[in-house]
């Protein structure tokens, strides 16, 4: 199936390509904004094409140099080869690479501020002055019922939400959880990080997610090519049930989380993280104001 697009209300795109499923929103000189959402189409067109035709090796383990040839495939490769001391592969940052280089078509004259929403990870465009709200919504198993609602004309019920200001050199948003749309070592029901870029925030939610764990009877997994036969993480028990668990477990869990994103904090690879079990939640942050939930939506002006 080719690549199709649409109009929403509110000045936005939708996007799709077979799994790929994106939203765009973008304010500034309608002229300005016209042309970059153009730009954009021909960007994501063929995007996909791109990514499949090297898709053996963006499913492999990071390990040597970089033998990926597209523009995407090599940006996903170099955000999780920070990760690459443990089990990663490119396909860790796809949907923040992806958006990210959408996003790029509208850093031009005339366009003050832009959106690209992949699936909840986001790349953002900012220029000085300029700011974002973003939504936080914890439970990423809820998110699918919650969209159909808000299509229908109905308010997506958040957690909170923060901003996010162009000085805060936050271009990325993504977030990770064993009840997404990709599969967890983890039982975060939701990380959220804030990056420089969207495919910095991509892996490293990813990751943190991955941290956040405990060993406790009644936790599921199963080997992700159980469950779905072209996953890149091969035969890795993956979590696919997690029963409600005393608090002193999910602080555990929390506690693994936490130490894993104030690392990476330390090291500048993010700069804010969320994490969310069972309505426990940790904010690892600093300057940046997050509520102590989840990003999953953004919430234009």
């Amino acid at each position: 199936m080719a690549a199709q697009r649409q109009p929403l209300p509110g000045r936005r795109w939708h996007f799709a390509h077979g799994p790929i499923d994106i939203v765009i929103g973008a304010d500034g000189e309608s002229d300005a904004v016209h042309a970059a959402h153009e730009a954009a189409w021909r960007r994501f067109e063929p995007l996909l094409d791109e990514l499949v035709a090297e898709l053996s090796l963006l499913r492999a383990p990071i390990d040597g140099p970089n033998r990926l040839r597209g523009v995407v495939a090599r940006r996903m490769w170099q955000a999780c080869v920070p990760f690459s001391d443990a089990y990663i592969t490119p396909m860790a940052a796809v949907a923040g690479a992806v958006a990210q280089e959408l996003v790029g078509c509208y850093r031009r004259a005339g366009v003050r501020r832009a959106w690209v929403n992949n699936g909840g990870d986001i790349a953002l465009y900012l220029v000085d002055g300029e700011q974002l709200r973003v939504g936080l919504f914890a439970d990423l198993a809820a998110l699918d019922a919650a969209a159909v609602v808000a299509a229908a004309g109905g308010r997506l019920a958040l957690d909170g939400r923060f901003t996010v200001h162009a000085a805060d050199g936050v271009r990325g948003v993504a977030t990770s959880g064993w009840r997404g749309r990709s599969f967890s070592l983890g039982i975060a029901d939701s990380v959220t990080v804030l990056a420089h870029d969207a495919a910095a925030a991509d892996a490293a939610a990813t990751v943190i997610a991955n941290a956040v764990d405990v060993d406790w009877p009644g936790i599921e997994r199963a080997p992700a090519n159980t469950l779905r036969d072209d996953s890149d993480l091969g035969d890795i028990a993956v979590t696919v049930r997690v029963p409600p668990l005393p608090a002193a477990a999910v602080r555990a869990a929390l506690d693994r989380g936490q130490a894993c994103a104030q690392a990476l904090r330390a090291r500048g690879q993010i700069v804010a993280a969320a994490l969310v079990c069972q309505h426990h939640a940790r904010l690892v942050s600093g300057h940046t104001v997050v509520s102590p939930l989840v990003a999953a939506q953004v919430v234009a002006p």
